[in-house]
């Protein structure tokens, strides 16, 4: 009985919650053929955004996938709880629904470099392309391009891993609005075709954002049961064009911030 008590708390996922900012602390490390991954999946409430830690379990290199300006703190005192040193902080894309948090985690560390597509438009200090790899510790992610809610939108991907962070290209029943910001439905629906479904059907996929409870999905559940891609082309291409989704809330203030880094002179 006692066995089976340990068992069921293990399986459990521990939530800090602090105002709006909450983390997932997973007990163990993802582990591939003896590479170990840290991974830390965390929420801003207010704009439902996720934000991933990923360290290196040799090294402590560490990296952070769409920081919000937020959730600076948390995210700090995060790094330093788990000893690890964050060397890069990555933007799928320029948001418009939030600031990002890489300018002030530069200025908190002053060893971490921000990452953008080299298609962004944005201020960075690493430029990624289609199929470039970017390194942390023993660990390699890949960035694909899969524009179409954004010029710049990248999915990055870890194959050791089975782990791709799709940003808002493609998130769990649902995907990325385009209708503005460079949106166009034609190309997104190429990108994720070409550039996520063609991905293994096990592959654990991490959205930018989720609205509806989900934490991950999977590149087999998405191609069955996602309601826009699942689709024809010509299909989708009309849902999107009818979704009358109102103006952004955030977006004159995120987007000229997220083109800086976050970080705008006064």
């Amino acid at each position: 009985m006692l066995m089976m008590l340990k068992l069921k708390c293990f399986c459990f996922q521990l939530i800090i919650i602090t105002r709006t900012c909450w983390y997932s602390v997973l007990n163990m490390p993802i582990t591939s053929n003896g590479n170990g991954l840290l991974f830390r999946q965390l929420f801003h409430k207010d704009t439902s955004t996720y934000t991933y830690l990923l360290a290196c379990t040799k090294t402590n290199e560490a990296i952070l996938i769409d920081p919000v300006i937020d959730c600076v703190e948390r995210d700090l005192k995060l790094i330093k709880e788990l000893d690890v040193k964050l060397v890069y902080g990555l933007n799928t894309h320029v948001h418009a629904d939030h600031i990002t948090g890489t300018g002030k985690l530069k200025q908190a560390l002053p060893c971490c470099k921000s990452v953008l597509s080299d298609k962004s438009g944005g201020k960075s200090d690493v430029y990624l392309g289609h199929m470039d790899s970017l390194k942390f510790g023993n660990q390699t992610l890949e960035a694909r391009a899969t524009p179409g809610h954004t010029n710049g939108c990248t999915t990055y991907v870890m194959h050791e891993h089975s782990l791709a962070f799709t940003g808002d290209a493609l998130m769990v029943r649902a995907c990325g609005r385009t209708d503005f910001q460079q949106g166009d439905p034609s190309t997104l629906y190429e990108s994720v075709h070409k550039q996520i479904f063609t991905l293994p059907p096990h592959y654990r996929i991490f959205p930018a954002h989720d609205y509806k409870g989900f934490s991950e999905t999977s590149v087999a559940e998405e191609m069955k049961y996602n309601p826009r891609l699942s689709k024809s082309k010509d299909e989708f291409i009309n849902i999107m064009e009818n979704l009358n989704l109102p103006y952004p809330k955030r977006i004159d203030a995120s987007v000229p911030a997220n083109l800086v880094c976050g970080i705008i002179d006064e």
